[in-house]
């Protein structure tokens, strides 16, 4: 029995999806996970890092904006934000300023006013670390 145990946690070990969450939950190998800078909290921050985008493919703001998002399409995959935001599709860095975890996730346009909510994707909430029940406040950096 106990062979048996040994064999099945060796085996699950050599995952690649054991392997990917463990480094992503405890730091290790080349996840891109960090410690969040401030102590009370104590949550992760995810980031992926993109190559710069050229000047006319960003949002057409500077700073930040807010908006509220949930759950879009659980089919759709890639790691995408609808939203009313943007008038083209851009790549964004988007920041959850309760946990300050951050991802860099496409900015997909839909039609309705700027202070209309945004969904995010299966991909995007599990980057920024949020709860797929719930709605999140983020902030979309154009820089």
């Amino acid at each position: 029995m106990k062979k048996t145990l040994v064999l099945l946690f060796v085996v699950m070990a050599g995952c690649d999806a054991v392997r990917s969450t463990t480094d992503r939950v405890l730091g290790g190998g080349d996840a891109p996970a960090q410690t969040a800078p401030d102590a009370e909290v104590g949550t992760a921050v995810a980031e992926e890092v993109l190559q710069p985008e050229p000047v006319s493919a960003r949002p057409n703001w500077v700073g930040a904006k807010t908006t509220i998002a949930g759950l879009g399409d659980p089919t759709t995959p890639g790691r995408w934000m609808q939203t009313p935001l943007v008038d083209t599709e851009v790549t964004a860095r988007v920041v959850v300023p309760r946990t300050g975890a951050q991802a860099y996730i496409t900015l997909v346009p839909v039609s309705g006013p700027d202070s209309s909510g945004s969904r995010l994707s299966l991909d995007a909430m599990r980057a920024l670390l949020v709860p797929f029940d719930e709605l999140v406040e983020v902030e979309v950096y154009a820089d």
